[in-house]
């Protein structure tokens, strides 16, 4: 089955997509990593991107495709692929229409964005060892310093609430109509991701099952 996962940032579709990667024995495909691979091994569409990567600049919706397109074309795609982070704009879920990527469902993990706020502004990282802790969902234990090593933690930048707000911003208005979008298609579902992380994933779970 091939997925699309849609969600704002930090509503839980890279963890969804792992799981359900796991389950099915289909592979999650991030974005960003694959650009990342492209540019690595130099293919065509990886040499295009390094030219707009070196000079800061987005990588345009052609390059990210054609980067899309190579990775679908991978033999561990053949039984399914799972898209995470692509597409982002409907000028975007169009081309994959229009390259004959076949879509069976789009799955769309809804969190309020308090509730984002709430989860991104309260991560907390150690830079020594990459540990993650929440102030409120998964502290370490004196709240200061990282349980492994005793690294001070820090909040990330993407992390402080006046960002994640612009990127929840940045989301409804450029990514949230792909939702109308596969709307008029039969293939969306809602997840509630509000729910505990074993819950959700049960709800994915069934989603896929009841449509496959």
């Amino acid at each position: 089955m091939n997925i699309i996962f849609l969600g704002a940032p930090g509503a839980g579709k890279g963890t969804q997509a792992e799981k359900v990667s796991a389950r099915y024995g289909i592979p999650a495909i991030s974005t960003g990593a694959i650009i990342r691979s492209a540019i690595k091994t130099g293919t065509p569409m990886g040499t295009a991107a390094k030219a707009y990567t070196e000079k800061g600049a987005l990588v345009p919706d052609e390059v990210v495709i054609g980067i899309i397109k190579e990775r679908l074309a991978e033999e561990d795609c053949k039984n399914g692929f799972i898209l995470d982070g692509f597409p982002r704009t409907v000028p975007q879920a169009e081309a994959l229409d229009t390259m004959g990527v076949k879509i069976d469902l789009v799955i769309s993990i809804e969190v309020s964005d308090e509730a984002i706020v709430d989860r991104m502004s309260g991560r907390r990282v150690c830079d020594a060892c990459g540990a993650s802790y929440h102030v409120k969902y998964n502290p370490s234990k004196d709240g200061v310093t990282c349980d492994k090593d005793g690294t001070t933690l820090t909040q990330r930048k993407d992390d402080k609430p006046e960002v994640v707000l612009d990127r929840l911003s940045t989301y409804h208005e450029t990514t949230e109509p792909i939702k109308g979008y596969y709307e008029g298609t039969g293939k969306l579902r809602i997840v509630d991701g509000e729910q505990s992380v074993d819950e959700a994933t049960a709800a994915v779970f069934a989603t896929i099952d009841n449509v496959g």
